[in-house]
């Protein structure tokens, strides 16, 4: 036998009886030599998850069989080792369960080390500095209890470690837990901790700003790292555009992101572009949104963040072919977020499958239950279907996620007037138009409002003639505006009104709706012509299709002629032309009657 081949068998007999043969504590590892437990620590280290997960529950079944084989620290080791490869392959439950055990094993060696003196033997001082942290262990338990849907349970296994053994991450845990329970008070606390000890944290300072604390205060805990470290000096202007967005002041929060983004240093930066797209949707530019979510999904072709957002504007455009070539894309990187799911969510809905939006939704709320999108899908979806107390409870939901989005309340107060709440439809538009400022947007929501009720029906004109000074491009606006015109039969100064706001823009709506006051004054050619540039942007847009069918069962001044000179020629007996077209005769009438079908 060569040489090396007698060390082979000399190491793989060492293994062996080291593993089965000794039914006796395992003895201290000499220097220089590694037990059994140090091999399962490296196979952790280097990632080797499966392997340990199968070599750890052997040893612990051995460990079972004979309490005496290993000491409790290896036990301790080997069950945490175990849980961690449970928590790697998504096993949560079992991963708590092993967890827990590992405490209680913890615990008892606690209360071991210190009955027992110390022997002073040198080998177990490193053992116990490699043992894995009790904290460690409790932040796993609770990020277990997260993925279960047990916030609770996750909130109370990490408030029971002293505030002064927190890491950052476990604060930011605690911080996103206690305000998704809603506990104001406690998470700005966490948020704070975070920021004192990482002061560039910059998901901390948009958890503070979320929960209202002042963009001045925030800035202030960061002064010192933007004064110490260079190239830090837009970090107090990107706090400043950010609190602007957290107290819905879209426009100066638009003016501020954009003056950070045309600087050289941050230009062209994904996430600034997705702030600023996201805004501009906020603010109802729903074309400078899409521009702005195009140009940042060039940049990053792997970009999920608001990519439901874009989905739902697309949708809305009547774009359904790209709606569903972007669901496509988005699950290809990853359906194990929110939204992929709300982007073909979208294109079910406006493909009137209210059923399979639904479902949709409900999976990306399931993936993520904070997308307001959603959310919103689903309530939306429940609306249509005539579950209207369902879609109200899903609309405050995202109420509740997100105060500042005005389509949040848009979506509840739909279903208060599906549902002729009109009480509750009014004090919902009048505290918003209070919380969110007067501007063209709640203006407008405040006076649909008023228009379902004839009493308040001259509020609503002078909302509206207020939402369009502001801004007289604003589509809802100007959509209200029209229907209140047409109530009081104004077709000439709603076809001026539509006409002004076609003048810089496109969009189906309004041109579907001019068609319609077009018809209103016998302007049928015209108006064939809205109808027309309407379905090119919309293909699937009902009311466009049903206008130009309207207007073709309409007869013509010339048919009508013709059939005049057909009557004569009946009446004085010349039917020598028309012999023998029965057959032609039956044709145009079945075609006539396949026209009126449409």
């Amino acid at each position: 036998m060569d040489p090396g081949e007698a060390a082979i068998l000399e190491s793989s007999l060492s293994v062996f009886y080291r593993l089965f043969v000794p039914l006796r504590p395992l003895p201290a590892a000499l220097p220089g030599r590694m037990n059994v437990i140090d091999h399962v620590r490296d196979m952790a280290a280097a990632g080797l998850h499966s392997n340990v997960r199968l070599l750890s529950s052997l040893l612990l079944t051995m460990s079972n069989n004979n309490p005496e084989l290993f000491s409790p620290s290896q036990k301790y080791q080997l069950l945490v080792y175990h849980a961690d490869s449970l928590f790697h392959d998504k096993e949560y439950r079992n991963a708590v369960s092993k967890y827990t055990m590992a405490l209680q094993q913890k615990k008892a060696l606690s209360k071991t080390s210190k009955v027992r003196p110390s022997t002073g033997n040198s080998a177990s001082a490193p053992q116990s500095q490699c043992l894995p942290s009790e904290i460690e262990v409790k932040y796993k338990m609770a990020e277990c209890y997260t993925m279960l849907k047990q916030d609770k349970d996750a909130i109370a296994i990490l408030d029971g470690i002293p505030s002064r053994q927190r890491t950052p991450k476990i604060n930011m845990m605690l911080a996103n837990l206690y305000k998704k329970a809603g506990q104001e008070r406690p998470s700005v606390t966490s948020y704070k901790e975070v920021l004192r000890q990482c002061p560039l944290a910059l998901d901390a300072i948009l958890g503070l700003l979320s929960l209202s604390v002042k963009g001045a205060e925030v800035a202030s805990m960061t002064m010192n790292v933007i004064q110490s470290v260079p190239n830090l000096d837009w970090l107090s202007v990107w706090i400043k555009a950010y609190a602007f967005v957290h107290t819905g002041d879209n426009s100066r929060a638009i003016n501020t992101i954009c003056s950070l983004e045309k600087k050289s240093l941050l230009r062209d930066n994904v996430d600034l572009l997705g702030s600023l797209a996201d805004l501009y949707f906020r603010a109802g530019d729903n074309k400078n949104s899409v521009l702005k979510f195009e140009q940042a999904q060039m940049l990053d072709p792997y970009l999920i963040k608001g990519m439901d957002v874009y989905g739902y504007l697309l949708a809305r455009e009547g774009r359904l072919e790209d709606v569903e070539n972007l669901g496509c894309r988005l699950f290809n990187i990853s359906d194990q977020h929110a939204e992929p799911w709300v982007v073909s969510g979208c294109h079910s809905f406006y493909s009137k499958r209210y059923s399979r939006a639904l479902y949709l939704g409900a999976k990306a709320i399931q993936l993520n239950s904070n997308s307001v999108q959603a959310l919103l899908l689903k309530g939306a979806a429940l609306r249509n279907m005539g579950r209207v107390q369902e879609a109200i409870i899903h609309f405050r939901e995202a109420i509740r996620l997100a105060p500042c989005r005005l389509d949040c309340y848009e979506g509840l107060i739909e279903c208060y007037l599906a549902s002729n709440s009109i009480r509750e439809a009014m004090v919902m538009a009048n505290n918003v138009y209070k919380t969110l400022g007067a501007n063209a947007q709640t203006l407008t929501l405040l006076a649909t409002v008023c228009l379902e009720d004839p009493v308040t029906q001259e509020k609503a004109k002078t909302l509206l003639d207020k939402a369009l000074n502001q801004r007289p491009d604003y589509i809802k606006a100007v959509v209200k505006k029209a229907e209140l015109l047409s109530r009081e039969q104004k077709y000439e100064d709603g076809i001026a009104l539509l006409r002004n706001a076609l003048a810089n823009q496109s969009d189906c709506v309004l041109h579907r709706i001019l068609g319609d006051f077009l018809v209103a004054v016998n302007e049928y050619q015209e108006a064939m012509d809205q109808y027309s540039i309407a379905l090119s942007l919309d293909p699937n847009d009902q009311k466009s299709l049903e206008g130009m069918q309207k207007m073709e069962k309409e007869e013509s001044p010339t048919d009508a002629t013709q059939e005049e000179d057909v009557d004569d020629m009946e009446g004085s007996g010349e039917e020598g032309d028309l012999e023998g077209s029965d057959s032609e005769a039956a044709q145009w009438a079945d075609q006539e009657q396949w026209f009126g079908m449409q």
